[in-house]
């Protein structure tokens, strides 16, 4: 299979369809769900989708140990490329990391607005035009609307889209009546795009719970297979 037709034919164009055209420059979306239950590999599945189309990425990790974000990028490729058969699957790989700048940083000696002025130097000084930024394993725990107005303000400023991935912890979450997480409730204005994962019997359910503006979002019907890590439809 050609690139164009695996872009064509991904289930991230579902997203894209069920979410008026996807997050769109200059907004932020959230996967969020308590810990070990996939968002690293949902957000490195819509950063490697992006790379597929020949965007730029700027994947910013607060992990321990950065090497395993190189490792979940090699993991999703491989699967995607096998289960569609891509053609020339080397070439679009080399072609894809050049395409791809990994940052990592230390959650204890920085916030938000100085996460963004490195972002904002590594676009201008280094030269690389980013048109996504996927951020995670961030901890919202003290995180203000404040500081996300201001990473939206500079996702206007650079015509950028940025997706964080936010873990409720190991324990069973606490939801309202719309479906937004106890930890995002005085944070969800400054959110386009809001995916609770909700695991189920043999796989995990991306429940849109904020689409933009829409009233009631509606079922994507996408799932994470978690014998492939990848998203694909229910």
């Amino acid at each position: 299979m050609i690139k164009q037709e695996l872009n064509d034919r991904s289930p991230l164009r579902i997203l894209e369809r069920s979410t008026h055209g996807g997050l769109g420059k200059g907004n932020i979306g959230v996967i969020t769900a308590r810990q070990g239950v996939g968002k690293t590999a949902c957000l490195v599945h819509i950063a490697t989708d992006q790379l597929l189309q020949g965007k730029q990425v700027i994947h910013v990790s607060f992990a321990t140990n950065p090497t395993h974000i190189v490792e979940w990028y090699e993991d999703i490729f491989r699967e995607i490329a096998e289960k569609f058969g891509l053609d020339s699957a080397m070439t679009v790989h080399d072609e894809m990391i050049r395409h791809r700048i990994i940052m990592n940083f230390n959650q204890a000696s920085i916030r938000l607005p100085q996460v963004i002025g490195s972002l904002r130097s590594m676009i201008r000084d280094g030269h690389f035009a980013a048109d996504s930024i996927v951020v995670d394993a961030y901890d919202f725990s003290a995180v203000t609307l404040e500081e996300l107005e201001q990473v939206k303000g500079f996702a206007a400023e650079q015509g950028l889209e940025i997706w964080f991935s936010v873990s409720l912890g190991y324990d069973q979450p606490c939801y309202d009546a719309a479906g937004i997480p106890d930890l995002l409730k005085n944070l969800i204005d400054a959110f386009s795009i809001l995916i609770c994962l909700k695991p189920e019997e043999k796989h995990i359910h991306l429940q849109l719970v904020k689409d933009h503006d829409a009233a009631v979002p509606e079922d994507m019907h996408l799932k994470l297979d978690p014998k492939t890590l990848l998203i694909a439809r229910e």
